[in-house]
């Protein structure tokens, strides 16, 4: 059974910096693509970044690929999204999942965490 739960959101200052954690279990090389997306209340989901389970670069969008960096633990039981630079516009619900393609697509993950929520206030 695969599960995922981010931690680290939290509220912070425009231009400040947060680090989100995904923790999952169950991953293996049938999904073994880590994504992070962005949810902000009436809008579809965002696909910000994917990455492989076992490290190599990650595949961005084009808004944070300058601001944000994902990785993984050499356990491969963790991922971290370091955000910088953040702006209001960077609020929202922020989601980890794991899939089987390196896609920025929020049809290719069939499993989720809960979400943690970041604000950035300016």
């Amino acid at each position: 059974q695969v599960q995922l739960t981010e931690s680290g959101g939290g509220s912070v200052q425009a231009g400040g910096s947060l680090r989100l954690t995904c923790v999952h279990r169950g991953v293996t090389h049938r999904n073994p693509y880590i994504g992070w997306f962005r949810q902000v209340p009436g809008k579809e989901r965002e696909p910000l970044v994917v990455m492989y389970l076992g490290g190599g670069g990650g595949l961005y969008a084009d808004s944070v690929k300058d601001r944000f960096r994902a990785s993984q633990d050499r356990d491969m039981q963790k991922g971290f999204l370091q955000m910088n630079s953040l702006t209001p516009e960077d609020s929202g619900t922020y989601y980890c999942a794991a899939g089987e393609r390196r896609a920025l697509s929020v049809s290719e993950f069939p499993y989720w965490g809960q979400g943690t929520q970041v604000t950035v206030s300016s």
